[in-house]
């Protein structure tokens, strides 16, 4: 078994389930999972693990990501989106009074910590079953405000076309951020609805398109190259280098004393003297215990 990720560049109309089974049809192998969902209609980054690899997903899908985004205003969907059905259409007037710095503006107060109602079509379990699944069932689903972070907003782009505006924005935010929902909500500020038309994901993380495979040339049979763990877990954490006798204790579950006298919160890579990764270290009560351990054979 190998061990590591893929960065795949999904198409347009691939789901990220339907990546993943490609993915494990190519390198024949079962355990695989993905860091992250992205909507089928949207395209770029999707972290695939492979093999051990998986147990680090969650790391990377704590990350932030960043996005290319195009934000429809004058229409609204019951999706957010543009795979959604149209629920409203402002007034041309409605949106001849909107200028681009009114947008400007507005964007501009949305950074930093905010206050964001999910996508009723989200995968956020209510009572145990998805929200998409409520709403295509013909519940009306609203679910409740959660707090996220938006590290940057950029507008590259202010359109106007058949009495819409299309705002195309990069955004660089938090884990648990719906682009869709900062469609709808800026649609809702001017009264005109707004919902996604497209959306490309350009980073998670420290990952990004450099060096991908898209999920067509995956599925018309390129093989994929397989990032090393050892390469993947130096970009995730910080490494501690450690010797013979370090192993030996982390593979029996010991801890190990920290290199340092300063102690922090951060995680640590396990790394021996032939480049292997051994385990995954957690700072606690002044020494670093493991947290994950890695199989030898299977540490590279």
């Amino acid at each position: 078994m190998r061990s590591g990720f893929l960065v795949i560049d999904k198409d347009q109309d691939f789901t990220s389930h339907d990546v993943v089974a490609l993915a494990r049809k190519s390198l024949k192998e079962k355990r695989i999972g993905h860091a992250g969902t992205l909507d089928p209609m949207a395209t770029g980054v999707l972290v695939l693990g492979v093999g051990h690899a998986t147990r680090l997903l969650s790391f990377i899908t704590d990350g932030s990501k960043t996005y290319l985004a195009t934000i429809r205003l004058g229409s609204a969907t019951n999706t957010d989106d543009a795979q959604g059905e149209v629920i409203s259409i402002a007034r041309p007037a409605q949106i001849s009074a909107i200028t681009d710095l009114l947008i400007t503006e507005e964007l501009a107060k949305r950074t930093g910590d905010i206050s964001q109602r999910p996508s009723s079509v989200s995968a956020i379990k209510v009572d145990g079953v998805r929200s998409y699944k409520r709403v295509r069932d013909g519940e009306a689903v609203e679910l409740e405000a959660r707090p996220v972070h938006i590290f940057s907003q950029k507008i590259i782009k202010i359109s106007r076309v058949d009495d819409f505006i299309d705002v195309e924005i990069e955004v660089t935010c938090s884990a648990g951020t719906y682009i869709r929902a900062i469609a709808r909500d800026l649609g809702n500020t001017f009264d005109v609805g707004g919902h996604l038309i497209a959306l490309r994901r350009t980073h998670v993380g420290t990952f990004t398109i450099e060096n991908s495979i898209t999920s067509t040339e995956l599925k018309n049979g390129k093989e994929p190259k397989v990032m090393q763990l050892v390469d993947a877990v130096r970009s995730l954490f910080k490494v501690r280098e450690i010797n013979d006798d370090e192993e030996i204790s982390i593979f029996h579950g010991r801890a190990i004393n920290k290199n340092s006298e300063k102690v922090n919160s951060d995680l640590q890579a396990a790394i021996n003297s032939v480049g292997e990764v051994i385990a995954i270290l957690e700072p606690r009560d002044g020494r670093l215990h493991p947290s994950i351990v890695f199989p030898k054979a299977e540490s590279k």
